[in-house]
């Protein structure tokens, strides 16, 4: 790979060249591909932040330090061809979602390997050629992992239309009830909701309501789990991610505490209108008072905001 310093000097022979008039096109090109990277680079620090996995988020900061360096790579260009300091604007906007975010990220960076293409055979020059032709390789790539990531997203969707005895609402539609299976739904609807309140903390920061019911919700697994060792019920697995989409705003995520917490009320009524064993009993009256709260708070937060 080239050196800044290679970049330098190779720009400064060249330097009386790139700034012939029959180069302006050249130029506002390189200036459009440092826009769409500076685009691109906040793009992908929004979509790590709504990434359903860590895996996925981590892909995607992966994605954004190529950004990085084509952008440094392509301001350097530019620097050196006119003599001036490049503008740095976002072009588009990315979208809040993150299905609607990685369609989008797919879509731009197909558009970016056609347009650094074409740069790199406008122009004479060996390096400048080099530079986007292995920059329109990387979006390439790029552009496999976001389809990668829209077909999981599909694959998910699918799941979630399939399993439809997952937490509350599983346990609200469930006609026979086992003291497994109410075990079960409690501790998925508390995966729901802690999965729920972190995608709410990451996007919108610390919101001391869901910080405080976060933190109340992991009380309650702790709670669960005696119950689980003591009855012989295996943990469920943790499936949550595919039944969580982000609000689109706060007052968003306070509506979805509080049908969140509706749900959740409901369904402990339901299993306390079976005969539990005490031990039980007492948990499940417990989460279901901890639950009328975490409502009024919802409520208070949805009304002021």
């Amino acid at each position: 790979m080239y050196s800044n310093q290679d970049l330098n000097h190779h720009g400064t022979m060249y330097n009386a060249y790139y700034r012939m008039p029959n180069d302006i096109s050249l130029v506002n090109n390189i200036q459009k591909a440092i826009n769409a990277e500076y685009s691109a680079i906040t793009c992908y620090e929004h979509l790590a932040k709504v990434a359903p996995t860590n895996d996925v988020k981590e892909k995607v900061l992966e994605i954004q330090k190529d950004e990085k360096r084509h952008f440094k790579e392509f301001s350097n260009i530019y620097r050196n061809l006119t003599g001036q300091q490049p503008t740095y604007t976002i072009i588009e906007n990315c979208p809040k979602k993150y299905r609607a975010g990685i369609e989008f990220a797919f879509k731009d960076e197909q558009e970016a390997v056609d347009f650094y293409l074409d740069i790199a055979d406008q122009t004479k020059d060996s390096f400048i050629k080099d530079r986007f032709r292995r920059a329109a390789a990387d979006e390439q790539n790029h552009a496999v992992w976001f389809m990668f990531f829209i077909s999981n997203v599909t694959d998910s969707i699918k799941v979630s239309r399939q399993i439809e005895n997952y937490g509350a609402k599983g346990a609200l539609t469930d006609t026979t009830l086992t003291i497994p299976q109410m075990l079960t739904y409690a501790l998925q609807d508390e995966y729901l909701a802690q999965t729920r309140y972190d995608n709410i903390l990451e996007i919108y920061g610390n919101i001391p309501t869901f910080t405080r019911i976060k933190q109340a919700e992991m009380r309650h697994i702790s709670e669960l789990l005696p119950l689980f060792q003591r009855y012989q019920v295996p943990f469920p697995e943790d499936l949550s991610q595919n039944f969580i989409t982000t609000p689109e705003s706060i007052k968003a995520s306070y509506a979805a505490g509080v049908q969140g917490e509706v749900d959740n009320i409901a369904m402990y009524d339901k299993f306390l209108s079976f005969e539990l064993p005490v031990d039980m009993r007492t948990v499940f009256q417990q989460l279901r008072n901890a639950s009328l709260n975490h409502l009024a708070a919802f409520e208070r937060g949805l009304a002021r905001d």
